[in-house]
């Protein structure tokens, strides 16, 4: 009997391997989560140092990820051109470079152009996390995502506080520079750690015609979606969706060449988890957007105050990341996600309840905390289910895929939310609580489609690519 049940340990166990791709992608992953929790709470500093209002600030942001859409789609072609391991290599050690560029500008033009730059790295680097884990993890997956995207949370933990450190004691260059030493560890150990990649590069001709349809169809498309209370918001709307609409027909007409095959969404096992997972970005984005509006704008809580706040969401992701293997393994893919889902939904309905009563902050901080572990138990079921039958040969065309569902889900929900909070809170009047209503019914609606789209999930998956 303990022998049986020393095989099934040994049988469970995670080679060493597999930890070791883990631990290289969870640095780079890490590095590009703390950049954009940086960025986003220090914005209005940025914009006073260097003189430029609000609206052009922003650009560091908007830039960044208008860049980072239109090179997403090639992630798929350039891994089976160049091989998963140098194209990380390069990723890496660029978006290090950018960072430096970014900490080197005098002026807010110079800034908002080194993002960008920056931005179109990220494009590339994005999904290779989700991507080399899929490819060594196999039937082990949840677990080691799971332990992969610990270190990857403590970005909105530790981004707001280590912002505060960063500009009571230097400049606002020192915001992108922290990003150097780190840079330099994470690449000398990928370069030392990550397996030289397995056979030969597949020559696939590049496809441009796709390439000039799909990355100008998603950057006006996130345009349109960010500038949706403007004019020429519907006017890039109706563009991105013309030239998606087209990359669609010319991806059906042609395959086997195209950047994405657009086929693998007609295979229920994977355009179920995709829809999952755009809607769990988009309630993601969406509270980080209507909870911080409501505690700082509505509530009158200070900035540091509403960070210490939104770190439980945090803390409760990571403590639901930690378990993953487990609860994945007990309950299946189905049973987590949209469990997830519904706790995340229970978990948003106080702040409904508190914009027309009196705001708590024992409640809040609960409440965040909770969504947490709800949010945290959705992704990583979807994606597991998402590659579940994938064919490692398939796994960088439906990985690139995978993330521009995912990347769609925070501008839609985001403007959804924006919308919401600008209708019922007029610029010329001070916001009350109550005028927050509208945001949390909008962040509602969003939670019950991503609970819909998590019941669709298989209840348990089995893998293609399981030895």
């Amino acid at each position: 009997m303990s022998g049986m049940r020393e095989g099934r340990g040994s049988a469970n166990r995670i080679p060493p391997s597999v930890w070791k791709v883990a631990v290289v992608v969870s640095i780079g992953s890490f590095m590009a989560q703390m950049d954009s929790t940086l960025v986003n709470v220090s914005l209005s500093s940025i914009g006073h140092a260097l003189r430029s209002p609000i609206g052009t600030t922003q650009w560091i942001m908007s830039g960044y990820l208008l860049a980072m859409a239109l090179m997403l789609p090639l992630n798929g072609w350039l891994v089976d051109r160049i091989g998963a391991k140098r194209l990380y290599l390069f990723a890496f050690s660029t978006f290090t470079l950018a960072s430096v560029l970014c900490g080197a500008a005098q002026s807010m033009g110079a800034l908002i152009g080194a993002r960008i730059f920056q931005g179109l790295v990220a494009g590339l680097l994005a999904p290779m996390a989700q991507m080399m884990i899929g490819r060594v993890a196999g039937k082990n997956m949840e677990r080691v995502m799971g332990y992969a995207a610990l270190p990857i949370l403590l970005g909105p933990i530790l981004g707001p506080v280590l912002a505060g450190a960063v500009l009571a004691r230097a400049a606002w260059p020192w915001l992108f520079l922290i990003n150097v030493p780190v840079g330099i560890v994470g690449v000398a150990l990928a370069a030392r750690l990550l397996a030289p990649d397995a056979g030969q590069p597949q020559r696939r001709q590049f496809d441009f015609t796709g390439f000039a349809l799909i990355s100008p169809g998603l950057v006006a498309l996130v345009y349109g979606f960010q500038s949706a209370m403007h004019a020429e918001g519907a006017a890039f709307l109706l563009a991105g969706a013309a030239l998606l609409a087209g990359f669609v027909w010319h991806s059906v007409r042609r395959p086997t060449s195209a950047l994405i095959d657009v086929r693998l969404f007609a295979d229920r096992m994977f355009a179920v988890p995709a829809i999952t997972q755009f809607f769990a970005n988009g309630i993601m984005y969406g509270r980080q957007l209507a909870v911080p509006l409501y505690l700082i704008t509505g509530c009158g809580l200070s900035a540091a105050q509403a960070g210490w706040l939104l770190a439980a969401t945090g803390a409760g992701m990571m403590g639901s990341f930690a378990c993953m293997g487990y609860l994945t393994e007990r309950l299946g893919c189905r049973a987590l996600a949209a469990g997830g889902a519904l706790l995340a939904l229970c978990a948003t309905l106080p702040f409904l309840w508190m914009t027309g009563h009196t705001f708590s902050t024992g409640l809040a901080l609960g409440s965040l905390f909770i969504a947490g572990v709800g949010q945290g138990t959705i992704s990583i079921p979807s994606i597991s289910a998402a590659y579940a039958r994938m064919p490692k040969a398939r796994l960088p065309v439906a990985n690139t895929a995978l993330n521009i569902a995912q990347r769609i889900g925070g501008p839609v929900a985001t403007t959804l939310v924006s919308i919401a909070v600008s209708l019922a809170v007029p610029s010329s009047s001070a916001a009350e609580p109550r005028q927050f209503l509208p945001a949390f019914a909008a962040l509602c609606a969003l939670h019950l489609l991503c609970f819909a789209a998590a019941v669709l999930l298989p209840a348990r998956v089995r893998r293609a690519n399981e030895s």
